[in-house]
């Protein structure tokens, strides 16, 4: 078994799956009998289990510290935040600025919604885990 099956197995998921879609509420509007909700991400049962393995694994292997991703981005002259993590060029990363990358997309979306879809969609969260695949693979 690949190190990195658990994570690179959701790729065909990604590229072949509505993984999230913004909900936006339209029927309601700002009275207190009908309160508008705010917009929220739905996101598909394929990406909550990708952020669910991205957490698992990175608590059981002993390639990178959850808690570090910022350092291990920093040092990698990534900054943490969407344009510089969508930049970043994954063909020359090592598999722990990897999963910083993902562990980072994934708390991301903690402080702002929508956030994962935008990693998802731009295809760098496809780029990273064929990354992760590539290094299974030498």
């Amino acid at each position: 078994m690949k190190k990195y099956s658990a994570l690179t197995r959701y790729i065909n998921l990604l590229e072949n799956n509505n993984v999230g879609e913004w909900i936006v509420d339209k029927e309601n509007d700002v009275s207190s009998e009908r309160p508008m909700h705010f917009p929220f991400v739905s996101y598909s049962i394929a990406v909550h289990r990708l952020e669910d393995d991205i957490y698992k694994f990175a608590q059981e292997s002993d390639e990178i510290v959850p808690s570090k991703y910022e350092k291990i981005l920093q040092a990698n002259g990534i900054e943490w935040n969407y344009d510089s993590m969508i930049k970043a060029d994954a063909s020359v990363l090592d598999a722990q600025c990897i999963l910083a990358l993902l562990i980072a997309s994934c708390r991301a979306e903690r402080f702002c919604d929508g956030v994962l879809l935008g990693f998802i969609k731009s295809g760098a969260v496809i780029r990273w885990l064929k990354r992760l695949q590539k290094l299974d693979e030498a």
